[in-house]
């Protein structure tokens, strides 16, 4: 062990379709060479900056494209030679176009679980624990949707069953753990389907194995069913939008439209990123939240395009707080309504679990009064013109069909 100051460094995971990137270092570097590892390299002073420039560095990726998924804390990690406070990193990634430099003999994308089964540089499997989902961070998640927070999810639940493995723990511990994941966000179906179904799957075999490989094979199907339900309508000309979604957005990026109308989607303002992103391809207009009665009743819409956290037995759908005014303001105005979601958000329960946000987004003063800041609302069915799915444009009768289809897969527990 040395005696030296450690030394700050950064393990930088990139994230691409559930996997990330691993290098073998090669005989050139000075640490560790032949082992498997992450993105790597000195942190002096600003570890976020050089999260960023090792990437661009190592793998010829532009750190722009790049989007924070999770900073993990610093640690310590000493042996005969060196001593480095780590710290991790892992950015969503939307390439697997690598270009490697001097440092690396050969690079893999592949599921985290590897790090377990390769030889790797010390405690790579704890800088990836740091920064890896897990039941709290899909609970505690305000930004993201409920498909991303589903993949989420099955990443949870393939890294917990492969842990499990490795303690020779039982079936009931991996089963703690989706128990766990089901609870996280009640308000949101697709969490519950995707975890459901996995479970479901592996409950034949009842190991820690067969939950790994059925969340593997749960996310890449999870991912083809999200593009799937992308797929735009070719008669959206005009369309008014709220809040984020990532399966309306690639929807509306793939269509050819003349213009977009996107509400801010108050208190978090989501809607402005995702006016900023449609304004690379179409020509974008941002208003308020309370304005979209009045561009439904005054500019030309084709249709109000939103997406889905659930959509119940009966047709009825949740979704962000403001989806129900515009589906009102789009009746009176004879505009059709289209939710875009994957099949997986309908659900057999036709109970609703309204999130709230916090009150002290909306009010921070000192007067006593009842702050709401509901998170969803519910659109009742007969303002809901079709549900579009992978499967096709779904009506009341159809989405009951998909509902009893997800009622069998919670026979695993």
């Amino acid at each position: 062990m040395t005696d030296d100051e450690p030394t700050d460094v950064v393990t930088v995971f990139l994230r691409n379709a559930g996997e990330v990137l691993l290098l073998r270092r090669s005989e050139d570097v000075g640490s560790y060479p032949g082992r498997w590892g992450g993105v790597a390299g000195h942190a002096e002073g600003d570890a976020d900056g050089a999260a960023r420039e090792e990437v661009h560095e190592e793998t010829g990726i532009d750190p722009s494209t790049l989007d924070l998924a999770r900073r993990g804390e610093p640690f310590p990690v000493e042996d005969e030679a060196f001593a480095w406070r780590v710290h991790p990193y892992l950015f969503d990634c939307p390439t697997r176009e690598v270009e490697t430099n001097y440092e690396a003999a050969e690079h893999e994308w592949v599921p985290p679980t590897e790090i377990l089964r390769r030889e790797v540089v010390p405690e790579l499997w704890t800088s990836y624990d740091r920064v890896r989902p897990t039941p709290e961070t899909v609970a505690e998640d305000t930004e993201h949707g409920s498909a991303y927070l589903s993949l989420r999810a099955l990443e949870c639940l393939r890294d917990e069953a492969a842990l499990v493995a490795e303690r020779d723990g039982d079936w009931e511990d991996v089963a703690g753990v989706a128990r766990d994941l089901l609870s996280a966000r009640p308000s949101m179906a697709v969490v519950a389907n995707r975890v459901n179904r996995a479970m479901h799957e592996a409950s034949r075999d009842r190991s820690s194995e067969a939950v790994e490989r059925a969340a593997v094979e749960g996310h890449r199907r999870a991912r083809e069913a999200d593009a799937g339900a992308a797929a735009p309508d070719p008669d959206w000309g005009r369309v008014l939008t709220l809040s984020r979604s990532g399966t309306v957005r690639r929807a509306l990026l793939d269509a050819s439209l003349a213009r977009v109308f996107v509400a801010e989607s108050r208190p978090a303002r989501e809607g402005v990123g995702v006016a900023e992103q449609l304004a690379e391809a179409h020509e974008v207009a941002l208003h308020t939240d309370a304005a979209v009665a009045h561009v439904l009743a005054t500019k030309e819409v084709d249709a109000v395009v939103v997406g889905a956290d659930a959509v119940l037995a009966d047709g009825s759908v949740v979704n962000k707080t403001g989806t129900r005014t515009a589906a009102l303001a789009a009746e009176r105005e004879g505009v059709p309504l289209h939710v875009v979601c994957a099949a997986d958000k309908i659900t057999p329960d036709e109970t609703t679990h309204l999130e709230s946000g916090p009150p002290e987004a909306v009010y921070d003063g000192d007067s006593d009064l009842e702050v709401l800041n509901p998170t969803f609302d519910v659109t009742p069915p007969d303002l809901v013109t079709a549900v579009r799915t992978e499967r096709g444009p779904l009506d009341t009768e159809a989405v009951r069909t998909v509902a009893e289809e997800h009622a069998g897969l919670g026979d695993w527990r």
